[in-house]
């Protein structure tokens, strides 16, 4: 590790441009929603892996709160491929991610939803020339090779509200209300990052040479916890991490933390907030190496109050990717190096 830190990379200079994009994807993604529905859809499917699977995750929560006539349901690509789910067939909507558009066991859902019936496949990643785009019925490719959680997870909201519109789980006012806290992502993001810089470059400083980082989220912001450990902290920058719903962290985990064990905790707005403030209050006690990235410390001004829990661990999400980049920064270690990723067969 190097002794100083080096200057933190700028936000990416498409990252406005691209929410944008997937703002302005709405129509499009939603009228696939409806024609699905109108097709007699049942079960709605979010496959992928690694960080296009955690990016399903917000969208999967909202729907299991809000949807009562189709199922939703999400599942690791080569995990689907091997278990064929029985409920998969003609009146289920696929939808794929991939962000290089070339991951073997996405590409290969594909054709296991084939030889199912499944009649509507989506896919969502960076190429539009990718096997992934040439794959699947509705391509929607986001073009950015740095800001990817961003579109990733708008693009999967906008086609939840179009479902549950369809679906009758959803007023036509209540989807408009949600676009519209939609629509001002492109400022809202950006600010909500720059305001975070210099605590995460002194969490970054703290924590890079440390054994082992615990990262904790509940509900939705479970796997936002799980790609900055996986993601990042692990496959990008080779340090020591595991991630822990922080409901679950009490089944077991929570024994390894001493006083100066390092814990970083996600909080939203959301309905498993309480599951992340228990959490919270036992780190209080027996931790001096407890952060938090709680969504209620950061001004989202145009987001109404009931899209907090949409909207928070899209924010949340993208600060994942900024702590990354300040880990960069103080390890000299860059986030394009891998030992085995692209390299070894697996």
């Amino acid at each position: 590790m190097t002794s100083t830190a080096a200057p933190v990379k700028p936000l990416p200079a498409d990252m406005a441009a691209t929410i944008t994009w997937a703002v302005d994807q709405r129509e499009r993604v939603q009228s696939v929603a409806r024609r699905a529905v109108e097709a007699g859809m049942k079960n709605v499917w979010f496959v992928g892996s690694g960080g296009s699977l955690f990016a399903s995750s917000p969208v999967g929560y909202l729907l299991a709160q809000r949807a009562t006539s189709f199922g939703a349901f999400r599942m690791s690509a080569n995990e689907f491929n091997h278990i064929r789910p029985v409920q998969v067939g003609p009146d289920s909507l696929v939808v794929v991610g991939s962000h290089s558009g070339k991951t073997p066991e996405t590409l290969e859902a594909i054709e296991t939803a084939r030889s199912l019936g499944v009649r509507t496949i989506v896919g969502i990643g960076r190429p539009d020339d990718s096997p992934l785009a040439q794959g699947v019925d509705e391509m929607f490719a986001y073009g950015s090779k740095e800001t990817v959680w961003e579109p990733k997870q708008i693009l999967l909201a906008h086609l939840a509200h179009g479902l549950l519109t369809a679906a009758g789980d959803e007023t036509e006012q209540e989807r408009e209300a949600a676009a519209a806290s939609y629509a001002v992502l492109p400022a809202v993001i950006p600010a909500a990052l720059t305001s975070q810089d210099e605590a995460l470059a002194a969490m970054a400083a703290r924590l890079a040479d440390q054994p082992i980082i615990y990262v904790l989220g509940s509900g939705p912001n479970e796997d936002v916890a799980r790609c900055l450990s996986m993601c990042y902290l692990q496959e990008m920058q080779w340090l020591h991490s595991a991630a822990y719903n922080a409901g679950e962290f009490f089944h077991g985990a929570f024994e390894m933390v001493t006083e100066n064990t390092p814990v970083i905790l996600f909080l939203g707005r959301d309905a498993t907030r309480p599951v992340a403030e228990r959490a919270s209050r036992f780190l209080d006690k027996y931790t001096k190496a407890a952060y938090r990235i709680d969504s209620a410390s950061l001004d989202m001004p145009g987001v109404s109050e009931h899209m907090f829990p949409e909207i928070d661990p899209i924010v949340l999400g993208s600060t994942v990717t900024r702590i990354a980049q300040h880990f960069e920064a103080v390890t000299g270690h860059s986030l394009e190096i891998r030992r085995y990723m692209f390299k070894v067969e697996y």
